[in-house]
This record gives C-alpha cells, structure tokens and sequence, in this order.
C-alpha cells in the first residue's frame, strides 16, 4: 500500500513513512509484540512508542523478530514528561536505548511541556535543558532526528529562542474536530512535521454520522476517512489498534477525498483551542 512506503522529509533530510503505527495503552509483553509484528507484516515501517508506554522492549524485540532490516523502520520513542533536567535527560535516553536494542533511534521527543501531574505548569527552564542533552544526542548520532509532543506556539517559540536546533517534529493530538490550527500553522510556517496521534479520537469517531456519510460515499470506513484527513491535511497520523484486521484497514487509504469532503469534515472543528 502506497500510503505505507509514501514518505515525509524531515527539515534535516531525514525521511519518515507518511504513517505511524501508535503504541500507545498497548501493555508490554505478547500484546505490543503481536500488534507491532502485525503492522510490520503489514507493511507499516514506522513504529512510534515511548518511555511511559513501558512497552519498549517488546517494541525492541518484535522489530529484530521481525525479518524486516533495521534501516528500513523507523523508530520514534519519548523521554519522559515529568524528566525536566539534563541528568533525567541522559538516562532517560540511555534506558529506552538498551530496552529497544535496535542501535540509534530515529527520532526522540520530549513526551510533552509538562508532567502529566501538572498539565499546563511552567517548565520552560527545564524543557531547554532537556533540549540540548537532545542536540547532544543527536550531534553525537545516538538519535537520526529530535522533536516534542504536545507542544503548543508558547512552548514551541520559548525552545526556539534559547537552543540552536528547530525541533523536527511535534506530535500532537490531532483528528478530526481537533486540529490544533494554530500550532499546525506555526509548526508548518517552521518546517516542523506536525505527527497527529489518536486520528481516530481515541475511537471516540467511529459513530460519528457526518464522517460515516462521506465515507459510504467512497465504499471506505469512519476510521479509513479519519486517518485520510489527516494525510490530504499534511499531518502524519498514528492510528493504534490491536485487532489485526484494523490494523491492516488502517493502512489501507490509498484514495483521495474531494474538496467539499474536506470542508466538511474541516467545518466540523469544534475551536475548543490548542492542546491535548
């Protein structure tokens, strides 16, 4: 499926699979091994996890199972929320490398502004000392690409300023409904790859009427449309599931949506603002 093997360039060169398959509430052990082996017999070559995701090493493990050589999977985990200082930093980085076992990862991100404990705290000193243990890892070839999560104009202009390397990436929450215009235009504006995970709202989409019309139109599912706004809207998406069926029809979204199509399902937003 074109969709999987189509790339984005990252602003330093680096290319990344227009998709990613998400990791995200997968329990470590046979759950994450299974899905993970799943989506590489899929064709998926983009695996995003993390740190707090403690799934790491099954990640690790089904990729090196997997038959599919190392350089052509892309491998994006997070250093911890609540890690805000130079030495958490490290070891974060350190511990997710020797859990995934599969040499530098292709990009790092810091999993979000602020602990989760303290959504929205001030923490812009930390995130900068966060940062450039990050450009140290990356000049040092430990990790192919760095970047942040949950990162709105604020956060994003604050790193900026005080560090030498643009993030690469922000991931953020991003589907239809929620599409966080003004980061995405300020990270657009930056040539900082907008990644949108939970494209299907968390499953929260999948009874939605507006998207369930237009897709009977196209002869496609709620979640195939979800996932194909997100792409025809030049943000790259996380689908997650662990039914191997979804997971292939997640995949599968090789059609394009017409003009009126998108202005619906844009017309849809809900301007409750930025952020998760």
């Amino acid at each position: 499926m074109p969709a999987l093997t189509d790339t984005f360039t990252l602003s330093n060169g680096v290319r990344i699979p227009r998709i990613g398959f998400g990791t995200w509430q997968i329990p470590d052990g046979p759950a994450t091994y299974d899905s993970v082996r799943t989506a590489l017999d899929a064709g998926y070559r983009h695996i995003d996890t993390a740190r707090a995701y403690g799934n790491e090493e099954s990640v690790g493990r089904a990729v090196r199972d997997s038959g599919v050589p190392r350089e052509e999977i892309f491998i994006t985990t997070k250093c911890p929320a609540e890690v805000k200082d130079a030495a958490g930093a490290r070891h974060a980085f350190e511990r997710s490398s020797a859990l995934l076992d599969l040499g530098p990862v292709d990009l790092y991100l810091i999993h979000a502004p602020w602990p989760w404990t303290a959504i929205g705290s001030d923490h812009r000193a930390g995130n900068i000392e966060v940062w450039k243990v990050f450009e140290e890892l990356y000049d040092a070839d430990k990790t192919r690409s760095i970047g942040v999560s949950n990162f709105v104009v604020d956060d994003l202009e604050d790193l900026i300023a005080a560090t030498d390397v643009v993030p690469h990436a922000n991931q953020i929450r991003w589907f239809v409904g929620h599409t966080q215009p003004q980061t995405t235009a300020f990270c657009q504006q930056h040539d900082i790859r907008v990644e949108g995970y939970s494209p299907l709202a968390t499953g929260s989409l999948i009874g939605n009427s507006d998207i369930a019309a237009i897709a009977e139109k196209y002869g496609r599912t709620v979640a195939q449309v979800s996932i194909r706004y997100l792409l025809s809207r030049d943000i790259l998406p996380l689908p997650k599931s662990t039914t191997p069926s979804r997971i292939v029809e997640n995949a599968d979204v090789d059609f394009e949506l017409s003009a009126e199509d998108l202005a619906t399902l844009d017309a849809l937003d809900t301007g409750h603002g930025e952020g998760r």
